[in-house]
């Protein structure tokens, strides 16, 4: 088994660590702040497969949750509120004042996690986060276990407990990038959703379930990402709605190829939704990425297996309510291959 090593020091003097795992053509770093998955190969591929940094303090300063398990509710939650039993709740609001995004400043992406276990194809880590972090009601306990399947298959497993009724909806947040070219434009995308849920201005799901018949949303086939509308290229950002119900175990949610490489990715999850997004906000990173790699607009891209964006005030969304007794849980895997 290979030992961790320290990977960095936060401010406060914690010790982040980082451990390898493997098995058949995969190997991943994953490192202690935020559960990252730091860094993904695959066996006759000359470079990463997703972005991540070499040191600590890129991550602290510039990291757009490159890899990070994000919570305690990720994506959007509208003006930061939400009521359970008749109570209500002000979160931070961290994104232009009014919304809340992915946990908060100091949502789980963002602090260090207990690495409590780990082999040689898997790591175990926890999280325990206090009544009223950023907001969140209750005393929440997380568990992530990331493991490889030989040849080629990334797994995360994901639970979470409480001890007062509170919201938990976690979301992998890495970005891929199959053939290490600048932008992933020329990417093939395929999701398998029948309908997407409409955002405004800030984008907040305004709760309608749109058909993707019709529309630029409509990924059903494999198609470039590179889409041009009215002159312009079209942005993804959107939660994906594969169904409207959590299931037991995985199920086929997206697809992702570079024709210039042949590698390819397939994403199964437990989870209704995935928010695809194509990095279009992503700022140019002023300090070198694994490798030395620079990174800009559009480097990568995510799929973040979900439930559904401000659930807590949608009541025709699943709900994200988590009570004492019950256990929070998500499956995700991700399937390489080559041409």
């Amino acid at each position: 088994m290979a030992a961790a090593r320290r990977f960095g020091q936060m401010p406060d003097g914690t010790d982040i660590e980082e451990v390898t795992i493997g098995s058949g053509d995969l190997a991943a770093s994953i490192i202690t702040l935020g559960a990252v998955i730091r860094e993904i190969r695959l066996a006759g591929v000359d470079h990463p497969l997703v972005l991540g940094f070499d040191d600590l303090d890129s991550y602290l300063h510039y990291s757009p949750h490159f890899g990070a398990l994000v919570g305690r509710s990720a994506n959007r939650i509208a003006h930061g509120r939400f009521a359970i039993d008749g109570h209500d709740y002000q979160l931070e609001r961290n994104e232009g004042g009014h919304t809340h995004l992915h946990g908060g400043k100091n949502g789980f992406g963002s602090i260090p996690w207990r690495l409590v276990d780990h082999d040689d194809t898997s790591a175990t880590l926890a999280l325990d986060s206090a009544d009223g972090d950023e907001g969140y009601p209750g005393r929440c306990a997380v568990t992530c276990r990331y493991s490889i399947e030989a040849p080629a298959t990334f797994r995360i497993e994901a639970t979470a407990t409480t001890d007062a009724p509170t919201i938990v909806n976690l979301a992998q947040h890495t970005y891929f990038n199959l053939d290490d070219s600048p932008q992933i434009y020329d990417h093939e995308v395929q999701v398998l959703a029948d309908a997407y849920t409409p955002v405004n201005q800030e984008l907040v799901p305004t709760g309608e379930i749109r058909p993707v018949d019709g529309t630029d949303y409509d990924l059903r086939q494999m198609v470039p990402i590179r889409r041009m509308v009215d002159g312009a290229r079209f942005q993804y950002d959107v939660n994906m709605v594969v169904a409207m119900e959590s299931v037991a175990e995985p199920r086929p949610v997206a697809r992702l190829r570079s024709p210039k490489s042949g590698v390819a990715l397939e994403v199964r999850s437990t989870e209704p939704g995935v928010q695809f997004y194509d990095g279009n906000m992503m700022k140019t990173i002023p300090v070198p990425g694994l490798g030395g790699r620079h990174y800009a607009l559009s480097s990568g891209c995510c799929f973040e297996p979900q439930l559904f964006p401000d659930a807590p005030n949608h009541p025709n969304f699943q709900s994200t309510v988590l009570r004492p007794g019950e256990t929070y849980r998500q499956v995700t895997s991700y399937t390489f291959s080559r041409g």
